[in-house]
């Protein structure tokens, strides 16, 4: 379970389809007696508990829809990307059936001052490109053929690469599907995609205490 400081006061935590219901058992132990106002338990204590649909889930009125649409097996496409670095995969419920991994050298720093400066931006900026249009072609491989398939796009690592990748006019299909969370990743490897499908099937759950 991932927990994260949340802006504005209280803190999130990820919590996994398949442990929500030992969770909101726990959270009436810690806190007492809740009453559920939509998908907002407040709890006898006055702490509080929001939890939000997880990517592709459909719309849901009560927290039991939500425990029930978040255990429902669905296919999530997933794109991380950092600089040169991009790994693309599918995952049908918690396991990921296919994926992709690719790195691509990305000048990281740029010499000081002048006609050098100028130089080493314009190489990295056309590093930047390259790595772009290669994680482009991974999702152009992996995920445009199964868009219709997919529930979700579920994308991490650095907003600016990510939308890069995406900004292909021909992957449009696959763009209108991303959810708005972006998941901080380190730098893509098989492992970190592996680890980014518990993540992205976690239903968020904004906690506030008294």
């Amino acid at each position: 379970m991932g927990e994260r400081a949340a802006a504005g006061g209280g803190k999130w935590v990820d919590v996994a389809p398949e442990r929500l219901p030992r969770w909101l058992e726990n959270f009436g132990t810690r806190h007492g007696p809740y009453r559920e106002e939509g998908l907002t338990l407040i709890a006898a204590d006055g702490a509080s508990a929001t939890l939000s649909v997880p990517p592709g889930a459909g719309p849901v009125a009560t927290v039991t829809d939500l425990v029930l649409q978040a255990q429902t097996p669905r296919r999530l496409g997933l794109l991380l990307a950092r600089k040169g670095a991009v790994a693309v995969g599918i995952a049908e419920g918690p396991e990921l059936i296919t994926s992709k991994v690719d790195t691509h050298y990305v000048q990281g720093r740029t010499a000081a001052g002048g006609w050098s400066q100028q130089r080493f931006a314009r190489r990295r900026d056309n590093q930047a490109k390259a790595a772009a249009a290669d994680g482009a072609g991974i999702v152009e491989r992996l995920l445009l053929p199964q868009v219709r398939s997919l529930a979700a796009l579920i994308t991490g690592g650095d907003r600016s690469a990510v939308d890069a990748i995406l900004a292909l006019r021909h992957l449009a299909p696959v763009a209108e599907l991303r959810a708005g969370r972006l998941l901080d990743v380190p730098e893509p490897r098989h492992a970190v995609l592996v680890s980014a499908v518990a993540a992205a099937r976690a239903v968020p759950i904004l906690i506030k205490e008294p």
